[in-house]
């Protein structure tokens, strides 16, 4: 989900579309929407004179789109190693099942229902292929299965929907906490201090070129919409639609619905953290 707020340090400009650093290449997804700006990005990585490629994020089952990043693959004369999987969502992975049997690929992810191949990704896991280095950062809190992925020759981290590259994302409850999405930011930050990770390669809209400046403000942005929540609750708004039309006014209306799983989420937070008594709304209509 994404706001109409500009982050620090991004361009006036949509998503990135050809080399975004110099191992990363970005081919757009034609699925625009309220929710996936101007569609997803799909990163092509790969070290520069090598002969093998890995993708992240092969997007919808859009054969055009599919076929499109294969060949961008073929053209620089590399073959896919492998494909990673920032997530499960659909505008992430749809895509990923056909784009295996386009390229021969196998398919990680730390979903193992999304695998397939014999390897899986964890926290912790250092990937390579011909020369590339990716490090698997563990960032739950989007969904469960978020996982974002340094590429510390470039100073960048990808960050599927963990960070955006225009606006905010969703807390997609009940999958999603908003507990581990702030320990996941946290983490983010630190490693921007101890990796001088300096650029945002995000998996919707633009490059970030100030890391550490995005992921400030979404940990100040989560503070104050938390803390709205928490005020909606003491005024008595009772559901999660009445909460959302108070708090998210600001938002385009299209992005309301998935706005409800955030405040889901965030009066979860609230309750297991003693800040809203435990029979305060769970967000259900009212009988």
């Amino acid at each position: 989900m994404s706001d109409a707020t500009a982050l620090p340090g991004a361009p006036r400009i949509g998503s990135p579309a050809g080399p975004a650093t110099e191992r990363a290449t970005c081919v757009l997804a034609p699925n625009p929407s309220a929710m996936t700006l101007d569609g997803t990005n799909t990163w092509i990585l790969a070290e520069p004179g090598s002969d093998r490629a890995v993708v992240l994020d092969p997007g919808p089952e859009d054969e055009t789109h599919l076929r499109r990043v294969a060949e961008t693959v073929e053209r620089a004369g590399r073959r896919v190693a492998y494909t990673l999987l920032s997530h499960g969502h659909q505008d992430h992975s749809g895509g990923a099942a056909r784009f295996a049997e386009l390229t021969g690929a196998p398919v990680r992810a730390l979903d193992p229902r999304l695998r397939l191949g014999d390897e899986g990704l964890a926290a912790g896991d250092v990937l390579t292929a011909g020369g590339l280095e990716l490090r698997v950062i563990g960032t739950p809190g989007h969904t469960a299965d978020s996982l974002c992925f340094l590429l510390p020759a470039d100073n960048a981290l990808l960050t599927g929907d963990t960070v955006l590259g225009r606006g905010t994302t969703i807390i997609a409850h009940p999958d999603g906490r908003l507990g581990d999405y702030l320990d996941s930011l946290r983490a983010m930050r630190r490693l921007t201090e101890d990796e001088g990770v300096r650029t945002v390669l995000p998996g919707h809209g633009p490059v970030l070129r100030d890391a550490l400046g995005v992921i400030d403000y979404y940990l100040v942005h989560r503070a104050k919409r938390l803390a709205e929540v928490e005020n909606a609750v003491e005024d008595g708004y009772r559901t999660a639609p009445e909460i959302v039309a108070h708090v998210y006014a600001d938002v385009d209306r299209a992005v309301w619905p998935a706005a409800e799983l955030s405040v889901l989420a965030q009066l979860q937070y609230l309750r297991e953290h003693g800040l809203i008594p435990p029979d305060a709304p769970d967000g259900a209509p009212s009988e």
